[in-house]
């Protein structure tokens, strides 16, 4: 770290300004401010068209029996530019609303880099600053969808103009919305303005969701890997036919594993009479499509044994929350934010993968989205709870010694206190009982006192002169004691 310091230290005097900070960028004029905004809106329009386009024209060309049309594929690619944008559509009459993903997928990507793209030619670094060109893009896709509605008006191909509209703008405008939001600084707004906690059970929500989509993406493989003499069995000989099963199936193929998602949580899916479920089965038709041969014909035993993938990914869930705060219940609420940020996305996801099939037996083709939701929420709070409040911290961490060094220091502090409130008492009780030892002297100085005047003693005579006077007094005591013994003693003595 010291030698990056010092490679990279700064040269210049104390208090100057970086040459970068004092030169202002160059403002965009507003001509290229307009050619940047109109370059996005139109360029994902051209791109997702052309692109549609050039799929359907393969397909036809490559299709036996069929008259090549440059006409009637660029016709037949407006309806198709709408499926991409996921607006159901209504052939002869009859729904189309299970329309595929990753037409989706590819168009929401290349719109989101157009709109970064965009956004960084401006000069833009706040969300002030991305909001025209997310309204030039969702308003650019909005017309347009309208637009080939109003035309594909009296063909068999039959579009809602509402719906055509809106979809089409909304899902255009959230995209340009997440193309723009890092450049533009969004993400730290988000993370000042809203509770940590929560912005750390929203990101690890996000590898949760992406968690169970890989696991319902293993399944699907595996079965379609095992299944694969059925796949083999479903392609018509011809290169039309086939290129045209491949086209679809590998469209469809986020639907599948989607579908394989809900089957792996527990809930399965259906479709049109057919139920694959978890703990349920019901036999029906399926479309004669490669995508699909993986689909089970019965109900095995060993399948709850997948329900360990969806524990394991709540149990991953709660090893990357449990480090994030030292609070175990701050680490709960960051594992319900994933769960419901998870629940959410499976609802989403499930709504957008199934949808009406024609009116046949195959219709509709459904993941049940409010069963699913509140399963994954449990996949993702009770295994993920569990881990990120027993795998996580409980208490404060404290240095190595800490403990000891404070017991110590706690003790010392107590017996000091303690010696000073000792030291206190005793000088309060000296302080009380030195009036008291006072007035014992004086009382017993005075007894003293009272006690040789009543003698008839000399109060001015030291205890030595005392002891002195006294002695001869003695002696003579104890000769006239003796003297009065003898004489009564004494035999033939006068009485």
């Amino acid at each position: 770290m010291r030698i990056m310091k010092l490679l990279t230290r700064d040269e210049r005097p104390p208090g100057e300004e970086p040459v970068s900070d004092l030169v202002p960028e160059p403002e965009v004029s507003r001509a290229k401010r307009v050619r940047v905004l109109l370059a996005a809106a139109c360029a994902p329009l051209l791109f997702s068209y052309t692109a549609v386009a050039t799929v359907l024209a393969a397909v036809a060309f490559a299709a036996d029996r069929s008259r090549f049309s440059t006409t009637g594929a660029l016709r037949a690619a407006g309806p198709g530019w709408l499926a991409s944008w996921q607006v159901e559509l209504e052939l002869g009459g009859h729904p189309l609303g299970v329309l595929p993903l990753l037409p989706t997928l590819g168009v929401v990507w290349f719109t989101a880099r157009t709109a970064a793209r965009a956004v960084r030619r401006i000069g833009g670094r706040t969300p002030s600053d991305a909001l025209p060109v997310v309204v030039v893009i969702a308003a650019a896709h909005a017309l347009f969808g309208v637009l080939i509605a109003l035309l594909a008006g009296g063909s068999p191909v039959q579009v809602n103009p509402l719906t055509a509209f809106c979809v089409p703008g909304l899902i255009a405008g959230l995209a340009a919305v997440a193309g723009t939001v890092k450049r533009c600084g969004l993400p730290a707004t988000l993370r000042n303005r809203f509770d940590p906690v929560a912005v750390h059970g929203l990101r690890t929500g996000a590898f949760g969701l992406a968690a169970m989509v890989a696991c319902g993406a293993a399944v699907f493989t595996a079965a379609t890997a095992v299944s694969w003499s059925t796949v083999d069995s479903l392609v018509e000989p011809g290169l039309g036919a086939s290129s045209g099963q491949f086209v679809l199936s590998v469209a469809y193929l986020p639907n599948a594993v989607i579908a394989a998602m809900s089957f792996t949580t527990g809930p399965g899916f259906s479709v049109g009479s057919l139920t694959v479920g978890m703990f349920g089965y019901q036999e029906g038709r399926l479309p004669g499509v490669p995508v699909l041969a993986g689909i089970p014909s019965h109900h095995a035993a060993w399948w709850p044994a997948l329900l360990l993938l969806p524990a394991l990914v709540g149990a991953l869930v709660g090893w990357k929350i449990r480090a994030i705060d030292e609070d175990p219940m701050l680490r709960m609420r960051a594992v319900v934010v994933a769960g419901a940020f998870v629940a959410f996305g499976c609802v989403v996801l499930g709504t957008l993968a199934g949808g009406r099939l024609g009116d046949g037996p195959f219709d509709p083709v459904s993941v049940p989205v409010g069963v699913a939701s509140v399963i994954v929420f449990c996949w993702i709070v009770i295994p993920g709870g569990f881990v990120a409040f027993f795998a996580g911290a409980h208490e404060p961490p404290e240095p190595p010694g800490f403990v000891e060094d404070a017991d110590a220091a706690v003790e010392t502090d107590e017996q000091a206190v303690e010696t000073d409130e000792q030291a206190v008492e005793s000088e309060e009780d000296e302080a009380e009982l030195a009036p008291e030892a006072e007035l014992d002297d004086e009382f017993e100085d005075e007894a003293e006192a009272e006690l040789a005047r009543e003698l008839g003693e000399d109060l001015d005579e030291t205890p030595a002169e005392i002891e002195a006077e006294a002695e001869p007094e003695q002696d003579i005591a104890v000769t006239e004691s003796t003297e009065g013994s003898g004489d009564e003693s004494a035999p033939g003595g006068d009485r």
